[in-house]
């Protein structure tokens, strides 16, 4: 009984030591920034703008050449405002894609809209 009412105030003293300590410090502390932070911040911010650091679901209507990509990138954006089309050029044909979709159900819906003139669309989400 002696020795766990030692080691409860032993312990009690230790944490009230450890809160007040860093109290102290956190009252104390200065944030030092990189002078680069800034020019990563806008790289980020551009990167994000052109798709390239999203984990998005896409919807891909063409595989093949340039010419019929561009055929249908053209009778998508006559037909579609809501979602932009994108060429996507893959050794050696070329995708159309359109979308950056957040998850799988917003795809699929907008999925549904899109077959009734591109039967052949299907939903995917690109490797990085």
């Amino acid at each position: 009984m002696k020795r766990t009412l030692i080691k409860l105030t032993i312990s009690c003293l230790f944490g009230g030591f450890l809160t007040s300590s860093t109290y102290s410090q956190s009252a104390n502390s200065r944030i030092i920034q990189d002078d680069r932070l800034p020019e990563l911040l806008r790289l980020k911010s551009e990167m994000t703008a052109n798709d390239e650091l999203t984990d998005r679901y896409k919807i891909q209507l063409f595989y093949g050449n340039i010419t019929e990509a561009n055929k249908i990138h053209s009778k998508y954006n006559s037909q579609y405002a809501e979602w932009k089309p994108k060429i996507v050029y893959e050794s050696p044909n070329y995708k159309v894609w359109v979308g950056n979709f957040r998850n799988r159900l917003e795809a699929d819906q907008a999925l549904l809209q899109i077959q009734k003139n591109f039967p052949n669309a299907f939903v995917m989400k690109p490797e990085r």
